[in-house]
């Protein structure tokens, strides 16, 4: 549908074009003349699942504090995040507007409270990953979707709001600038008695968008192919924003980039500006230059001390399946042992459950892992999330639509090279090898002691436990 639809009333301001209806000057001027101020719930629900998603410590939703910032200026906001323990009231007569974010793990969550919501007369918003890419189901729960970034369309979803009139979807036509991003306000989730619950590590965005294309990725959609980045001076500005509120220098930094990396120009300038700073960071980052001995030296001069990489697979025909072309095997070691020299610790990722999948590519991921001492192995099994072109291909012989079990630690579908069972039995039989205590000891041996240390050993107790049948 197309954000350009007519509404049947003209605002007061006697405004009669759509871009008039629509600009910034005519949203202000609407809010002014409103003798009160909407009232706002945004929640960020919990997950249901069992495998160790959404325990713990969490990261402050970036994403929903965002949708705070903006929605702030205008109306009053209530922050819930299920995730840190705080509670949905069953009565919402005090809000005009529920808003929800949700991801695939947590749509049944997100519908049930749009559902609630909506019964109670209220309008409601649904936005994020699930409800982007499966807008005709999410359309169900709600009055509005939000389809992908909420920023290249607030101008007119918070006019409809003010004027009572909503559209079922709001999709930008084009994206906006990250310069225009508006700058986060923490506060607004911190308000929460539970707020110790978050992680220490503090969530900020450098870039959105990937054109890369691998074919389970949902980012595309969300973020657009075209790559987009915030001036380096609003990032840093950010950076101190943080050391200022937090009164010390050395504050911990998560990037929430799909691909930092993609333009390295780019990144290698924030890298270097970053390294005045004295601040710690990780970040999910492509190895398609990692390969370099200086992006890697440049990195652990400007505070990194954690590297999330892709790593997918060892199976080389595997990864012409998944269209990740910025993996080449070759590279896997020198991007390892790079970052290692430089004081990088690497989280990597691995994927099981291809088509291609067999026996020996556990054991090569086991040899691997062991031989480059890899801190923090992380394992899933191949998921199909809906929206993407892997979906479309493989929904005739997915187990299931159960969105709770779409959290990458449930069996979707059986490879065409492997059983089901023999899957299953060899994925179990890897995390309890690569997380037995001899293992850690041997991968993290003269690793400095930190909370990666920690992780693992979380991850020794939670493996111990684990049987083929939880997959199911």
């Amino acid at each position: 549908m197309s954000i350009g639809m007519l509404i049947d009333h003209q605002p007061e301001t006697g405004l009669s074009s759509e871009s008039a209806r629509y600009s910034e000057e005519n949203l202000q001027q609407l809010a002014s003349e409103k003798k009160s101020r909407k009232k706002w719930l945004l929640i960020q629900p919990v997950s249901n699942t069992s495998m160790m998603v959404d325990s713990g410590s969490v990261s402050m939703p970036l994403n929903l504090i965002m949708v705070a910032t903006l929605a702030s200026e205008l109306f009053d906001v209530s922050f819930i995040d299920e995730r840190i323990g705080d509670k949905v009231p069953q009565n919402l007569s005090e809000y005009d507007v529920v808003a929800i974010t949700s991801r695939t793990l947590n749509a049944s969550k997100a519908y049930a409270f749009g559902d609630t919501a909506l019964a109670q007369g209220k309008t409601v918003i649904l936005g994020g990953v699930h409800p982007t890419m499966m807008h005709d189901e999410a359309r169900e729960h709600c009055t509005s979707i939000v389809y992908g970034e909420i920023e290249s369309v607030w101008t007119e979803l918070a006019t409809d709001i003010l004027l009572g009139k909503m559209k079922p979807v709001y999709r930008a036509q084009t994206l906006k600038p990250m310069t225009s991003m508006t700058h986060p306000n923490f506060g607004l989730a911190l308000k929460s008695k539970k707020a110790k619950k978050y992680s220490s590590r503090i969530p900020i965005l450098a870039t959105k968008g990937c054109p890369v294309g691998c074919n389970f990725c949902t980012t595309p959609t969300i973020y657009g192919k075209n790559y987009r980045y915030r001036e380096i001076d609003l990032v840093l500005d950010e950076m101190r924003y943080h050391q200022e509120r937090l009164g010390k220098e050395k504050v911990f930094l998560s990037f929430m980039d799909d691909n930092i990396s993609f333009r390295p120009k780019y990144f290698m300038e924030l890298l270097e500006e970053m390294a005045k700073l004295g601040i710690r960071w990780n970040a999910n980052i492509s190895m398609n230059f990692l390969h370099k001995p200086e992006v890697a030296e440049l990195a652990g001069k400007s505070g990194c001390d954690l590297m999330s990489i892709g790593f997918e697979s060892l199976n080389p025909e595997i990864l012409k399946t998944v269209h990740k072309g910025s993996n080449k095997l070759g590279n896997y070691e020198k991007v390892v042992s790079n970052l290692h020299e430089n004081g990088v610790a690497v989280q990597g990722y691995f994927m099981f459950g291809f088509d291609d999948e067999s026996e020996e590519s556990f054991q090569m991921t086991y040899d691997f892992i062991m031989k480059n001492k890899i801190e923090f192995p992380v394992f899933s099994l191949v998921t199909p999330f809906p929206g993407t072109p892997y979906f479309d291909e493989m929904k005739p012989r997915l187990r299931h639509f159960d969105w709770n079990k779409y959290d990458t630690y449930h069996y979707m579908f059986e490879p065409t090279k492997m059983p089901g069972e023999k899957l299953l039995e060899n994925f179990v039989k890897l995390q309890k090898e690569v997380y037995k205590g001899r293992s850690i000891t041997q991968r993290m041996k003269g690793k400095p002691f930190n909370w990666v240390w920690l992780a693992n050993y979380m991850m020794h107790r939670f493996t111990k436990k684990l049987t083929p049948e939880i997959y199911l």
